[in-house]
């Protein structure tokens, strides 16, 4: 028995969710508009790649979206050359990008009318874990969608959460996750300044912190990225900007402070301000002045 599954958006996370639907047996074909990452899914054993699904739309029996944000999703499924209108009925859709819950409400409807079934399921994990299938997925949708897209489930994810069937629970919980995500960064950003500022050489400071009670998942991966002065972006501080947005809207529609993802999120601004948008979003440790980085080794 088959089973296809398309994924959309072959970024650093849909690169690896799908080679890791490759690996799992499952005819995979990836969507991207850059040639680079269609030839490299090609050489890793894709069924097949291209610029657009149309081609083999009628044959998916899932699509992953994991593109940026809600207007790329809006645009792959519903614009004049959408492929909503093209998936035979039944067709999960797997809404893996950080988006709003009402934006996710508003697609789930559109599909619905479609006679297609979907998953609000934002991903987490980063690269590494997108890579070898161990995401962690926080998903919302009917019994049906998760059914339908247990086999790409199983490829791409150790974890997966089962927040409820109301569409829009998936997006909320990745977006309190994401207040904390860019706060840690942000704190470890401010910690790694004041120790420059302080004439503490970083590599120490950072063995310290990840040694002892202050560290974070994301302060251990992401100030090594200002220890080696290297700021390729894997996640960009851009992403950021957005996400810590959408958790200020959030916040915004229930009526409910938030001081700390406040000013990460005007942190984060102020570094995409300063030109470093499409730099690592480690990168916002730039913002502070007087202080001396790292610079990367050339090898």
């Amino acid at each position: 028995m088959t089973y296809s599954v398309a994924v959309v958006g072959l970024g650093a996370m849909g690169m690896g969710a799908a080679q890791s639907c490759v690996k799992a047996g499952l005819d995979t074909y990836g969507v991207d508009l850059d040639d680079k990452l269609l030839d490299k899914l090609k050489a890793a054993g894709a069924k097949g790649v291209a610029k657009n699904a149309n081609d083999f739309a009628d044959k998916l029996d899932a699509v992953v979206l994991l593109v940026v944000n809600a207007k790329q999703v809006n645009q792959v499924l519903f614009a004049d050359n959408g492929l909503a209108a093209k998936l035979k009925p039944g067709t999960a859709v797997m809404v893996s990008s950080t988006i709003s819950a009402q934006d996710s409400k508003e697609i789930s409807q559109k599909l619905t009318n479609l006679g297609l079934l979907m998953l609000d399921a934002p991903v987490s994990g980063g690269a590494a874990k997108a890579a070898v299938g161990e995401m962690t997925v926080m998903a919302a949708g009917s019994a049906e969608a998760f059914a339908k897209l247990k086999p790409v489930l199983d490829a791409v994810a150790s974890k997966v959460y089962n927040i409820g069937t109301e569409i829009g629970l998936g997006a909320t919980v990745k977006i309190i996750h994401q207040l904390l995500a860019g706060v840690h960064i942000a704190a470890g950003a401010e910690a790694m300044a004041l120790a420059a500022k302080a004439g503490i050489p970083l590599d120490l400071m950072y063995d310290v912190v990840t040694h002892a009670a202050g560290n974070s998942w994301m302060f251990e991966n992401r100030m090594k990225h200002v220890v080696d002065g290297d700021y390729t972006p894997l996640s960009m501080v851009d992403i950021f900007v957005k996400d810590l947005g959408l958790v200020n809207d959030t916040a915004k529609s229930l009526k409910f402070p938030l001081h700390l993802a406040s000013t990460a999120y005007s942190m984060f601004t102020e570094a995409s301000n300063a030109g470093y948008g499409k730099q690592d979003d480690s990168a916002v440790i730039k913002i502070f002045s007087g202080i001396e980085l790292p610079q990367k080794q050339e090898k």
